[in-house]
Formats: C-alpha cells, structure tokens, sequence
C-alpha cells in the first residue's frame, strides 16, 4: 500500500502527534505519549471518526468565541489524557481514521473493496508505529462504527492481538452474522472486553421524523446484539439513574441509556466519559475519578 505526505503536526508538549496519508483519501493520525517507553505494555486505539468530523474537531479543544461548535463534544485527545494519567505503566496510544468523505459509512460504498483496504489501513499503521509488543483496541464512535465492522467483516476470525472492541453509539450496521465472531474472540481470551453504548434512539422525533427507522439505531442493534450473545453468555442488570447496564463476565457490557424526554443524545454518550470508559473497563481504575455519564472528567485537561 502506498503511504504518503507523512508529516508532524504541531500540538501539546506532553502529546507527540504525526499523521500520514493512506493512499489518497484518509488520513492517519497518531497520538503517542511523549514518554512513550519499550518496557511498558502498550495498548493501540483505533478510534474510527464519527460521520461529518474532522480529526481536529474530534481530539477538541478549548472553545473561544466563533468556534465551530464540533470541537466541543468529543474531547478524544483530553480524555487520553486523563486515561494515560490513570496508567502511568502502561502506554495508550489512539490513532484517529478519517476519510476525505467524512463518513466511514460511505467510503465503504465508495470501495467495493473494502474489506481488502481496511486490513491494509491497519496493517500500514502498524508499520509505521513500528512497535513490536500492543494490543490493539477498535474503537469508534457514530459512523465510526462501520469501519470496525468492515474490519471485522474482513476477517476469518478476530485476531488473537485485539483485545478491546467498542462501540460509542456506533453499531447501526450490527447483524447477526458478526455474533459468531464476536463470541469465538470473548470465549478464546479471559483478557478480551467487548463495550457497547447506547441511547434510546428509537423516540427520537427530529424535523417532525423519526431520527431513526424502527430497527435502523443503536438502541436496536444494541439489543439485537445482546440478544443474540445470549445464547452463550448470561447477563445481569444493573440501574444506575438513566442508564442501565447488561454485564457478563465483567467483560461483556451493554450501557443502556433511558431517554424519556427523547432528545438526541448522540455524542453526549461520548463527551460524558464514554471513551474513558472504554479504555478503563475492566481495570483498577474503572470508574475511579470518574464516572460514565457523569461530569466531563477532563476539563483541566483541555488543551
């Protein structure tokens, strides 16, 4: 695969940032921690951007006046922050996707071959990250989803070396021909997270239309998946406030966002620590100094 117009970008003193170009229509972008070390266990995050973002606008920053609203509701590059501060052993690196088209949904119809691109995508990143111990974490949020999909789609088997998939409001393409999958990856490894968030989209009322068909948003396929891991594995329910959450095994969970005044909350899921969430599921520090659908944690760390 051709890589080209690799090049540093400017950015925070503690971030080292460099992006390339992935044959002529996306953009990578890396975020390494300035004190990057061989001796730490490193954790790879791929994280796919929503439809209509620009990687600037989904790192964030601090808003002054005329901002585009955009740079306001994601905040990926502060709450690395906060999750690298919560792991100071161990190396997160996140690696932003975007496409010329803004929209993981339609560059995937755009290339009919995709499901040979995608593996080609991550397997250039991997090269030029050149580091030989990670994991690696699909992450994404909205249409971002479609791109962990299409990576999935692409394979026999998920591979031994991911270890955390998530889904910020972003699973609209699930069906159950993913649930084999997903349930040979959980079953193989005790070290294996799956992470799902999702809001009643279903309610939603937008311009007088719904904002969703009845079986086309995330609050649908979100239980569609949950229902067909049933099968294998069992599930129990917790309620805290609004949100309602489906564990199992302390490495499946589904976060069920109630909306009962059906308003849109789309990327609130993510700015409300979801991408911390994801990241620190299953660790010592899962919900330590913050909390999902809380306060925005990060703040001070916006840059």
């Amino acid at each position: 695969m051709i890589l080209m117009m690799m090049s540093k970008l400017l950015f925070a003193s503690q971030d080292s940032v460099f992006s390339f170009r992935f044959r002529n229509d996306v953009t990578v972008t890396a975020d390494l921690p300035a004190n990057f070390s061989s001796k730490k266990k490193t954790q790879i995050v791929l994280f796919a951007l929503p439809n209509g973002n620009s990687t600037a606008q989904t790192m964030g920053k601090k808003m002054q006046p005329g901002d585009d609203w955009h740079f306001d509701i994601q905040h990926i590059a502060s709450q690395t922050r906060f999750v690298r501060n919560e792991l100071p052993n161990e190396n997160i690196a996140v690696v932003y996707l975007e496409n010329d088209l803004k929209a993981w949904p339609q560059w995937k119809k755009v290339h009919a071959n995709y499901t040979d691109l995608i593996p080609a995508i991550i397997d250039s990143i991997q090269k030029v990250l050149a580091i030989k111990k990670y994991s690696l974490h699909l992450n994404g949020h909205s249409g971002g989803g479609a791109f962990v999909l299409g990576y999935i789609q692409s394979q026999k088997k998920i591979p031994d070396h991911i270890n955390r998939i998530s889904f910020l409001d972003s699973d609209y393409g699930y069906d159950s021909t993913f649930t084999e999958k997903f349930v040979h990856w959980l079953k193989r490894n005790k070290a294996n997270y799956l992470s799902v968030f999702a809001y009643n989209d279903s309610v939603v009322v937008y311009n007088g239309k719904p904002l969703v068909s009845p079986t086309g948003g995330t609050w649908y396929r979100s239980k569609l998946m949950m229902k067909d891991l049933s099968a294998d594995f069992s599930f129990t329910m917790t309620r805290n406030d609004s949100v309602v959450q489906y564990t199992s095994m302390n490495r499946i969970n589904f976060f069920l966002v109630d909306n009962p005044e059906k308003k849109i909350y789309h990327t609130v899921q993510v700015e409300r620590n979801g991408f911390i969430h994801s990241l620190l599921i299953g660790t010592k520090q899962e919900s330590k100094d913050y909390s999902y659908w809380g306060k925005r944690a990060y703040d001070n760390l916006i840059e």
